[in-house]
């Protein structure tokens, strides 16, 4: 479920690589995203980072509803992974609107109730599968339609939760079974048969 703009508050445009928010900043108003996607990430105290979630056109982010809901400061990280437009409605715009237009409320709660849905499956894919399976899926989760990611060891070690040589190792596992090619910056699938078996696979 989508959110649609209201059209009433500040327009964003900003480029790739921005912060947008860090743990401990306070929040200045609700994000809708037009374009672009903002990747929220969580970091341990041992420095691991971990890809929670990715906010696109028309996804809520979940930081920024607690903080709103709550009344508290962000505990992870968003940054724009792309470029992005957005608009940020200020604080007491967002309240007024979950108050007084019950359509806005309905399409808030349950782009909500999604996002939730994408926590599980993160639970899901660092707790109950294996590596193996966690990289594949991460792989077939970011493919173009050519069959390609442009993205590095150190991304996709954020996006399992793992470390960069365990994605390097595997990775190249994946290139010596012939169902990945390698080259730098990019992998192209090879077998997304094979892969997708793989994927679906239970660790131990």
């Amino acid at each position: 479920m989508s959110i649609a703009s209201p059209t009433i508050g500040k327009p964003l445009s900003l480029p790739a690589g921005t912060v947008l928010f860090r743990p401990d900043d306070e929040c200045p108003g609700f994000v809708i995203v037009r374009s672009g996607s903002i990747r929220v990430s969580l970091t341990a105290e041992n420095g691991r980072e971990i890809t929670l979630y990715r906010v696109h056109p028309g996804e809520v982010c979940l930081q920024t509803f607690g903080c709103l809901v709550e009344n508290r400061r962000y505990s992870a990280e968003g940054v724009a992974e792309t470029a992005l437009d957005a608009e940020l409605v200020p604080i007491s715009a967002f309240n007024d609107l979950i108050a007084s237009d019950p359509a806005f409320r309905a399409q808030l709660f349950s782009a909500v109730a999604h996002r939730f849905t994408d926590l599980e499956q993160l639970v899901e894919d660092v707790v109950l599968i294996g590596f193996e399976a966690r990289l594949a899926r991460a792989l077939l989760r970011m493919r173009d339609d050519t069959g390609g990611i442009e993205t590095t060891h150190e991304a996709l070690a954020v996006d399992t939760g793992s470390g960069r040589a365990a994605i390097s190792r595997q990775l190249g596992k994946f290139a010596r079974d012939g169902l990945i090619a390698q080259t730098r910056g990019r992998i192209d699938i090879i077998d997304t048969a094979r892969l997708e078996n793989m994927a679906s696979e239970v660790g131990d």
